[in-house]
This record gives C-alpha cells, structure tokens and sequence, in this order.
C-alpha cells in the first residue's frame, strides 16, 4: 500500500532528507587515499547525532554501521572495515538518518583521488540516469516509466543495469511501497500519485548486470569484478511534478563542482 505524505509531512522529509546530504558533504573533503571507511563511518554517525537526527542505517535489520561504504565493484551494502583506500578507487556511501519519525536516505560514489576515463564515464552516465529517471516521476506515469527511462540511458551507454536491487517509497519506515526498479516497461506498474515519496537509486555495473552476494549476507558484488556505480535521491510528488527533497549540493562544494543538474527539480532553490 502506497502511503501518500501531507505536505507538513513532506517537508519533515526534506529535513530528514537534507541532513543525509549535509552528511555526505562532509565526507567529501575525506574520502582520499589512505582513510579506511570504518573512520569515514565513525565520522558520519557523530555528524548525524550532532544534527539532531539518528542513523538510519545502524541496526536496521541488524545492519552493523552508520553507512554502507562499497567500493569498485560492491554494488551496494558494503560494511566499512580498517582497509585504506587506495588512489584510483570509487566508493559508494549510501546514508541514511532518521528525523521528525521519517527517514532521509541517499547515496553517492565518490572517486579517491584520480580515477581512469572509463571509470568517470560509469559515474557520469550513472548519476545521469538518475536524474533521467526523476523526470519519469510524476502524476499519471507509473513505476515502469522510471525504470525503462533509466535502463534504457544506462544500456544505450553499454553499462549492465542490476535487476535484484531496487529503489522504493520511503517515509516513517525506510522500505515502504512501490518498490522502484531501474529497469522496466513503459505504463506498466503502480501510478503516481500526489504526495507520493520514493527514493530513486539507479545501480549501474561497468560490465553484465549480474551480481553475488558474499558470506557476510551483507556484501553486494558484481559478478564479473568489474566496477559499479550507485547515485540515489529522495523524491515527492508536489503538485504532480518531482520534488528533489536531497541535494548533491554540498557534495559538489566540497568538490568544486558547478551544475545545476537539480535546479529543474525544486520549486525554490536551497539557500541552506
């Protein structure tokens, strides 16, 4: 069952949502060479804390961590551990952080120092395809929309689209209906419908869209060891149109990147 969200509870949301990007942000300035993933994690659970909010993701179902943190070809649902990282690495941390009684949940893939040309083009078409995605995200469209959009940007690029793991609605609990796959039909589905709040996360391998699970129960690794990719937003549905309620905003302030890959999304720009 879809859980549409009021307005007043939307907003909630964009602050759940929002402390997740200013937690990321603060990573930014050190994901490098040399840090291990389990500092990175102890760095992201004493931000949340200090922001008034509680990690989302400790505990949740047993999940040991503040973060996931999956490098190179982890797809998704790494455990951070004492291994530095190396130059020439990329890093998925998704993050997640509770507020208000809602969860805020995204994800970004961050490279460690210098990273190769066709590794930057799996991140670019990636992060791409997410927003690609999110214009699928509106009144009327139904969940195969926003997973054919997606696969269709990501396979034209050559890239493997992971099946197994999907975005989904987000709201007091982290998985709530629909379940958001990034591969899919046009018109087939649940519709959207106002107030609804999803979190869109497109999961692009380098190579076959396969994947393996290791012995931790945890660990999501692409089946032929090429790398993967992994960008996610939290979006509403606000007067039938995407509603961006996290940002890359500090993240590219840490980075010194400049776009506005996000302006189309949001009704008012974010001044915070």
């Amino acid at each position: 069952m879809i859980i549409v969200k009021t307005r007043e509870e939307i907003e909630l949301m964009r602050e759940s949502a929002l402390i997740v990007s200013k937690t990321l942000g603060m990573l930014a300035s050190e994901v490098k060479p040399g840090v291990t993933t389990l500092e990175l994690d102890t760095l992201a659970e004493t931000f949340i804390r200090d922001h008034g909010a509680v990690p989302g993701f400790l505990g949740l179902y047993d999940f040991p961590n503040t973060l996931c943190m999956s490098p190179n070809a982890q797809v998704v649902h790494g455990i951070p551990n004492k291994t530095p990282l190396q130059e020439g690495d990329i890093i998925s941390i998704d993050c997640g952080a509770i507020k208000n009684e809602f969860y805020g949940d995204h994800a970004y893939t961050f490279a460690v120092g210098e990273i190769s040309e066709e590794v930057k083009r799996l991140l670019d078409v990636t992060k791409k395809s997410l927003y690609v995605g999110i214009e699928q995200f509106k009144v009327g469209n139904r969940v195969g929309d926003v997973g054919y959009a997606i696969q269709k940007f990501t396979e034209d690029a050559g890239y493997g689209v992971v099946r197994e793991l999907v975005g989904h609605g987000l709201g007091r609990t982290m998985h709530e209906d629909p379940e958001m796959p990034n591969y899919g039909r046009r018109g087939r589905g649940k519709k959207f419908i106002e107030g609804m709040v999803v979190a869109i996360e497109p999961m692009t391998n380098m190579g076959t869209h396969r994947i393996k699970q290791l012995r931790d129960g945890w660990t999501i690794l692409t089946d032929d060891g090429k790398p993967s990719a992994h960008f996610e937003h939290d979006v509403a549905i606000i007067d039938g149109k995407p509603e961006i309620l996290s940002t890359f905003k500090y993240i590219n302030e840490a980075l010194g990147i400049v776009t506005n890959e996000e302006d189309a999304f949001r009704q008012e720009l974010l001044t915070v």
